[in-house]
């Protein structure tokens, strides 16, 4: 069996390379793909070679344990696709079986049944390439611990930031607000219940957030801020609408970017908290309730309640692989999920 696999050979660069699978083990499925998303944020570090090198890509995935930051690689985490064939020793039911997988994009793949997530009845399975990104949401929302009456930031409207700030809508808060550069991402926070949206670059924007914070008064300030921007620099602005022991949740991969953080003055004086958020692991205080299981069926869920099939923008064949690339890299203002379609 032979499979399609899309790989980065060097930075700003995709070729789909044709490679023979294995032979199926006792234990193993052929998963045909459907579609796979395309990350903005991390995978396009990759693409244009803005990762450290020299590290695992993913350790807590099997798909990318082994795989180094060094080029050519393969990257991608969010597929979904049906069970062609299965090993001898796998349930016959199986067979047929819609799933979700952390697997780089690829025609077909090869996978144990535990590396796959089955999709549930009711989930579109154009929709199911959401569960990696919304179980970074869920995550985000459970580091960052959002309380009843508080005023919250969410800097970023990619898909993660716009997926936070649909999930903050539902939270009993005294002020939601929003921040991207990207009129089109504001205007979609906006209909995911988010109260008001502004434009970071924009002086009069920033002074009305300001005001909507009260960051004049004594307990002003944001009491919550996500930095979701993907821009170190953003950090600084964190800080400064954040109010007396604000929580800044960096939900963020940078990636080899850094920035000059002014840890002085608002930082030090406020006592504010910088939180990192990856949602490869639990915060302690949360290891005792909650697992892994338990994260999938609060995103599924969520995916059943929030349309997210709104928020993609583009659906391309996976042999034209190169043009998404390209055009999440050259066109950004105009796209925001990318969905690859496979022919199976």
């Amino acid at each position: 069996m032979k499979a399609q696999q899309l790989w980065f050979p060097k930075p700003y660069s995709i070729e789909i390379r044709e490679q023979e699978l294995r032979p199926l083990d006792p234990g193993d499925v052929l998963v045909g793909s459907l579609y796979s998303a395309i990350s903005a944020g991390t995978e396009m570090l990759v693409y244009r070679g803005q990762i450290p090198e020299g590290i695992a890509v993913d350790e807590t995935l099997d798909a990318l344990k082994d795989q180094q930051t060094t080029y050519p690689l393969q990257y991608g985490y969010a597929t979904v696709g049906c069970i062609q064939k299965i090993g001898k020793d796998v349930d016959p039911s199986m067979e047929g079986k819609l799933v979700f997988a952390f697997q780089p994009h690829a025609s077909h793949f090869i996978s144990t049944v535990d590396q796959l997530v089955p999709i549930p009845e009711g989930i579109d399975p154009m929709e199911a390439v959401f569960l990696a990104n919304m179980e970074t949401a869920v995550n985000l929302i459970l580091d960052g611990g959002p309380r009843i009456g508080e005023h919250v930031v969410v800097m970023g409207q990619g898909i993660v930031g716009l997926l936070v700030s649909s999930l903050l809508a539902r939270s009993p808060l005294a002020g939601q607000y929003a921040l991207d550069r990207i009129e089109k991402r504001r205007t979609y926070g906006k209909q995911l219940g988010v109260d008001n949206t502004f434009n970071p670059e924009n002086k009069a924007d920033l002074d009305q957030l300001r005001l909507a914070l009260h960051r004049g008064d004594s307990d002003g300030g944001a009491d919550l801020v996500y930095e979701l921007t993907g821009v170190p620099e953003t950090l600084n602005l964190a800080i400064e609408l954040c109010g007396f022991t604000g929580r800044i949740v960096v939900g963020s991969w940078y990636g080899t970017k850094s920035a000059n953080i002014h840890l002085g003055g608002n930082f030090h004086r406020n006592r504010i908290q910088i939180v990192s958020s990856q949602v490869s692991t639990f915060a302690p205080e949360l290891t005792g309730r909650w697992n892994r299981s338990r994260r999938f069926n609060t995103a599924w869920d969520m995916i059943r309640t929030i349309n997210t099939e709104q928020l993609i923008t583009h659906h391309i064949p996976f042999a034209s692989a190169s043009d998404a690339f390209g055009l999440l890299h050259e066109s950004p203002d105009d796209v925001l999920q990318v969905v690859l379609v496979y022919e199976n």
